[in-house]
């Protein structure tokens, strides 16, 4: 077990959101767990207000609400979890799941391709290998005489 579920939720070197920001709900999971599903709270949600939140510069507000936009309601996001019987678990994979998902949303966009002219042995090489493949379908037609 890594940190308690309770303590600040560290994302990147930059980024660590306050316990006092985060929110949880429990209710009843489905799946696996016998009677023990119908009595305890073992489903997590772990609720953060992005659009409102203290820790947040605001390129990193702003880059968040933009590539997160499909998952946010009002500028606030939330992850499920419920994949474990035990709620210390499920509360475990929601604070990881939630890291993970801010570090992948405020990484910086990867570099543009520069585009480049294929060279002279790659066009040789792919009309040598259309030639190939056409040999080999003329050889399968009937003889013509």
């Amino acid at each position: 077990m890594s940190d308690a579920p309770t303590a600040d939720l560290r994302v990147t070197a930059a980024l660590t959101v306050p316990a006092a920001e985060l929110s949880w709900r429990f209710s009843r999971s489905s799946g696996p767990g016998g009677q023990g599903v119908n009595t305890t709270d073992s489903r997590v949600e772990l609720i953060w207000d992005i659009a409102s939140s203290h820790v947040l510069s605001e390129s990193q507000r702003s880059r968040l609400l933009e590539r997160l936009d499909a998952r946010l309601v009002n500028g606030v996001v939330t992850v499920v979890a419920s994949e474990h019987r035990a709620h210390l678990h499920n509360r475990e994979a929601a604070r990881a799941r939630l890291a993970d998902l801010l570090a992948q949303a405020l990484a910086p966009p990867p570099r543009k391709r520069r585009a480049t002219r294929p060279t002279r042995g790659s066009k040789e090489r792919r009309l040598g290998a259309k030639k190939r493949r056409a040999d080999v379908k003329r050889m399968r037609r009937r003889p013509t005489d």
